[in-house]
């Protein structure tokens, strides 16, 4: 048990101190909670043994142990309930920063749902329930113990069975933790699984429908809710042999006490006015210590969603000890480069360089290694072999930030987010001002559109761009890129799945961003691909061909069949 209250201590980060000072108050409230045994001492002193006594004495005490105890308790969760929300939103953004440096193989091996599930569900369980339990478990028996000490002034010999009673209680809940410790865990992954599921569910909506599997789909969400349910209720059933077993730990040393204390006064050993205060302590004593034990229940569950959260930073980043570099001239350089996914090859010695302020197209079969190839360069992943540079320097030198300050990348797949217009095309360079926005967004060929716009450049897009077209998307993407004004421009199919109305003005907005750049694209559409200076082809993860149009198209290969072929399909007319 103490194994996870330290867990969820060093979880606290930077709020430590004030989950210190919070579990301080906490205790000095118990201390004024205890000032109430006191007076009840005093109070039974003067009414059973006639012993003189100020009754304004007893009622300050009272009212000093209320106050003190009140003050104690709105500071305490105040500052539990802060920790928990803060302590959870600072680990939420050193997750999202955390997740710029990881290979993009991590989130092939760990879905959105998987994600989703750590920075919602799980943490907010951390968030709603961690604090406030390191600091009741504590605290109860911290509040506890100190009534205790004080009964042990009273009568050392109730001191030490009240104590015993304590020291039996732990050990009966450090045992119901370590039977929860399985189905703790378990619980756990059930809630992750389930939130995977239901976004998944949701998110493929339309394939559903679209092949009618609506009721197949929805009984694999079902499944998934009732093995969270037996999971949840796993953990219940171990739970409630133990809660039974503190409770009879209670109850027994309370009716130890309160036998004790007739015992000693049958024996003259004890006056009557200790005897009846021994009575009433005996049913008030251990109420703090139980709440503490039922709020431990929740350790086991919230050390499993500390430590689901904290598996993220076991996941390897990529190195971002680099350096600041601003290179002198924008080539790239592919020296031997092999690069796999898992066990399968995709790069295999690739060697080529791109001059600066040049245009290279990648073009091959499907599956050839294009987009990977465009990706190392921008180092989502990092090679297993060779090396790539840019500007003369390898880039595992540059900081990743410094790498990317140097490249703009726009992919046929354009995600727009939840924003303004404005915001998304600032995205690229959020310190521009609005002129530079509505200058880049005309280069691009989307300010005609933004103001007509009922909100112009203010109007909420849908989350992923739901209420723009393709095309519109598209060029909003290249707007951003023009903004940011990288010196390398990468375009993964831009062009790809744009329909012929939005094609030329695409174009010109492409045209706008490339100009004067050194640009790296996929692409599969003869005028795209014809003026670059310089094509390369890959097959198999090897660069099987290199040079311009004309010369590829003079050497029999891929390249001249895949001209031979758009040119047929081109040339395909309806009868």
């Amino acid at each position: 048990m103490f194994g996870i209250l330290k867990k969820i201590y060093a979880f606290a980060g930077s709020r430590r101190r004030l989950l210190v000072k919070s579990m301080l108050i906490a205790f000095l409230g118990a201390v004024f909670s205890a000032f109430q045994f006191g007076a009840l001492m005093l109070t039974l002193d003067m009414v059973v043994s006639g012993v003189e006594g100020n009754v304004w004495l007893v009622v300050g005490i009272m009212l000093l142990s209320i106050i003190g105890k009140a003050i104690c308790s709105y500071h305490s969760t105040n500052m539990e309930t802060e920790t928990g929300y803060f302590m959870v939103a600072e680990k939420r953004v050193h997750i999202g920063d955390r997740l710029r440096y990881i290979p993009m193989g991590y989130f092939n091996e760990n879905s959105l749902g998987n994600i989703t599930a750590v920075v919602t569900t799980t943490l907010g369980d951390v968030e709603n329930n961690a604090a406030r339990c390191l600091v009741m478990v504590i605290g109860g028996f911290l509040n506890t113990l100190a009534l205790c000490l004080a009964l042990t002034i009273t009568d050392w010999r109730f001191g030490l069975l009240a104590i015993a009673g304590i020291l039996c209680y732990l050990f009966v809940t450090e045992m119901a933790q370590r039977g929860m410790a399985r189905t703790g865990p378990e619980r756990q992954h059930a809630q992750e699984e389930l939130v995977q599921a239901v976004l998944e569910y949701i998110q493929g909506m339309g394939v559903v429908k679209s092949y009618g599997l609506e009721k197949d789909n929805h009984q694999t969400v079902r499944k998934t809710v009732d093995a969270s349910c037996e999971r949840a209720l796993a953990l219940e059933h171990s739970v409630v042999p133990w809660s039974a077993a503190r409770q009879l730990t209670v109850r027994v040393f309370s009716v130890l006490i309160a036998l004790c204390g007739l015992i000693f006064f049958s024996a003259g050993t004890l006056p009557l006015s200790r005897c009846l205060l021994m009575l009433i302590v005996s049913f008030l004593l251990y109420q703090e210590l139980e709440s503490a034990g039922n709020m431990s229940d929740n350790l086991q569950m919230l050390g499993a969603s500390i430590d689901k959260a904290n598996s993220i930073d076991d996941t390897p980043v990529m190195d971002i000890e680099g350096q600041e570099i601003a290179p002198a001239h924008k080539d790239i350089r592919f020296e031997d480069v092999t690069f796999s996914y898992g066990g399968r090859k995709v790069l295999d010695g690739v060697s080529f360089t791109i001059p600066e302020k040049t245009t290279t197209a990648v073009v091959g079969p499907s599956g050839g290694g294009k987009t990977t190839l465009c990706n190392l360069i921008a180092r989502f992943w990092d090679v297993d072999g060779g090396r790539i540079t840019v500007g003369g320097h390898d880039v595992k030198e540059y900081k990743l930030d410094s790498l990317m300050k140097n490249i703009s990348m726009v992919f046929q797949n354009v995600y727009l987010f939840n924003d303004t217009i404005e915001n998304n095309i600032k995205f690229g360079k959020p310190e521009a001002t609005h002129d530079q926005v509505v200058e880049a967004a005309r280069r691009a060929c989307c300010d005609e559109f933004i103001q007509a716009l009922p909100d112009g450049y203010d109007t909420m897009l849908g989350e992923g761009g739901g209420t723009l077209s393709g095309g519109e998307k598209q060029r909003i993407s290249i707007a951003r890129a023009i903004l940011k004004d990288a010196p390398v421009i990468i375009l993964d199919e831009a062009t790809a799945s744009v329909d012929p109305e939005n094609e030329a003005e695409l174009q010109a907005a492409i045209d706008a961003l490339t100009h004067d750049k050194t640009i790296i694209m996929i692409a599969h559409r003869l005028k795209t691909v014809r003026n670059a200076n310089q094509i390369l082809v890959l097959d198999g993860g090897k660069v099987v061909q290199r040079g311009t149009h004309e010369e590829l198209m003079k050497t029999k290969g891929i390249y001249a069949d895949f001209i031979g072929m758009r040119k047929e399909a081109v040339s395909w007319k309806l009868s």
